[in-house]
């Protein structure tokens, strides 16, 4: 039991382990920010690339879009949307350019003829298949180091930082 005079926890008492613990933690916090920092722009520099590998005038969100519907997570403009956290007016530019360039086709929704879905076409199918295989290609030679744990473990805490 503490003596009368002993401060509870909390209450002015100062535990120099903890506060050396939280300097460890903000230093490190400070490094992952700095290391993402730069996984971004490589993203950012690697997105810019692939869009123009499709083509020419395809800025790196119409890439991002492109994408989205290739991968089924996301075949409507209000899916894109939420899925990719940006504005209506810059998804609705990004899938028109998609379609003029023959990129994305909008059909009807089976489930809801009222409804269109995006699809995206052979030829975007080709020209992602390509862009992909080169980003994968430079990746490929950093994560071929990587055990298959690590790069389980790597996307899983990747997801946690992501919030699922």
């Amino acid at each position: 039991m503490s003596a009368p005079s002993d401060p509870a926890p909390g209450e002015g008492a100062v535990d120099t382990s903890a506060s050396s613990e939280i300097d460890v933690d903000h230093a490190a916090v400070v490094r992952v920010e700095h290391e993402l920092g730069r996984l971004i722009a490589r993203i950012r520099v690697a997105w810019r690339e692939a869009a123009v590998t499709v083509h020419p005038e395809l800025q790196p969100l119409g890439y991002q879009v492109l994408t989205s519907i290739l991968s089924g997570k996301a075949a409507t403009a209000g899916a894109l949307i939420e899925r990719l956290q940006t504005d209506k007016s810059a998804v609705s530019r990004q899938v028109r350019q998609l379609e003029q360039l023959g990129l994305v086709e909008s059909i009807p929704d089976p489930e809801d003829r009222r409804a269109r879905r995006l699809v995206a076409t052979p030829l975007a199918q080709e020209r992602v298949a390509l862009a992909r295989s080169r980003y994968e290609g430079r990746i490929g030679e950093r994560l071929r180091k990587w055990s298959t744990a690590d790069l389980d473990h790597f996307a899983t805490l990747l997801a946690d930082l992501g919030g699922g």
